[in-house]
């Protein structure tokens, strides 16, 4: 199945049939997230992956629709910075030394150059900026997962102060964008016999 069959396979799943992702699986589409492209590469959000039938039993209560949760696989939660601190600017210097074999000080003008956009942003807006680099990364999970023939729900429609205080989320300095279920399509599920309905290409693009 090439990408384009895959993507046009893809729905917005409504009802999963509780069977699991095997576990190469699941971790081919965690790593395309890895992978996203990030502003800056700082990557100003984390994943809570929701593996334990416990846990999205508990979960269910804080969504408005709670039949993706109930069934899915796996719930992907993406939960997004709402300050950049200077610990964290500090840790992503010291990796990027690590990783790269390079001397944290020859990183020096790269890392004033990044003190110095996050310093002229407000709160607001590096939140926002960070909610932003969150949906690249729920577009790579749900390109991947289709890829992998791997049904998915993106979701917001959640109580944001119930899913984070289950998450042990703290609201001072993090936020829940938004989630993803990703399994199997159930038989019962009805929308996957609808034909997608998008713009025709001359309402959508324009050549110029």
């Amino acid at each position: 199945m090439n990408y384009l069959e895959a993507l046009s396979r893809r729905y917005s799943v409504k009802k999963f049939n509780h069977e699991i992702i095997p576990q190469d699986i699941l971790h081919n589409i965690l790593e395309s997230g890895k992978l996203s492209a990030s502003s800056l590469g700082l990557q100003p959000y984390k994943i809570l992956v929701v593996e334990s039938e416990e846990m999205k039993q508990k979960l269910i209560p804080a969504f408005y629709n709670p039949s993706q949760v109930s069934t899915c696989s796996h719930l992907i939660v993406i939960i997004s910075k709402k300050t950049i601190e200077e610990n964290y600017i500090h840790g992503y210097f010291n990796h990027i030394s690590e990783v790269r074999k390079t001397p944290v000080e020859k990183l020096d003008l790269f890392r004033k150059s990044i003190n110095q956009h996050i310093t002229q942003k407000t709160q607001d807006e590096i939140f926002n900026w960070a909610e932003k680099q969150s949906y690249i990364v729920l577009a790579n999970l749900m390109y991947a997962a289709a890829i992998e023939n791997i049904d998915s729900c993106p979701m917001e429609g959640f109580r944001q102060d119930l899913i984070e205080e289950i998450l042990d989320i703290n609201p001072e300095t993090e936020k829940v964008t938004v989630t993803l279920a990703v399994g199997y399509r159930s038989e019962e599920d009805h929308f996957q016999h609808m034909k997608k309905v998008r713009k025709p290409n001359e309402k959508l693009f324009k050549f110029i």
